[in-house]
This record gives C-alpha cells, structure tokens and sequence, in this order.
C-alpha cells in the first residue's frame, strides 16, 4: 500500500516537472545542457535552439569558453 502512494507521488511529481519544461520555465537548465554539449563539442552554437541561445552565449562566457 505505501509502495503505490510512493509511486503515486513520484508520477505527480515528474508530472509537474515535464509540464515545468514544456511551459519553458525549465530553460535555464536545458541552457546548461546545451553549453556542456558545446563544450564536449558534440553540439555548436547554431545547432542550439533560438529561444536558448542567449543563455547558452551567456553560460559559456561566464565559463570563460572561446568559440
């Protein structure tokens, strides 16, 4: 009975966390995935999304990394 509540509340949870993505208040955090991947040099700068491609800019100079 607890496992279900526990798995009921993990569902609820990753629920709201998606929907935090797909309304875009999760930016920041796809910003720091794709500055990582630009780094590894697995993505570029053009391969990233408009709507990030500020804060990706922004990450990677803070980071002090040339492009």
């Amino acid at each position: 009975r607890s496992r279900r509540c526990w798995r009921s509340r993990t569902m609820s949870r990753f629920r709201l966390w998606l929907l935090d993505i797909l309304m875009g208040k999760e930016k920041n955090g796809m910003a720091i995935v794709y500055a990582t991947l630009i780094i590894k040099d697995k993505k570029t700068l053009e391969q990233v999304p408009a709507i990030l491609r500020e804060q990706v800019e922004q990450i990677l100079e803070d980071l002090e990394v040339k492009l």
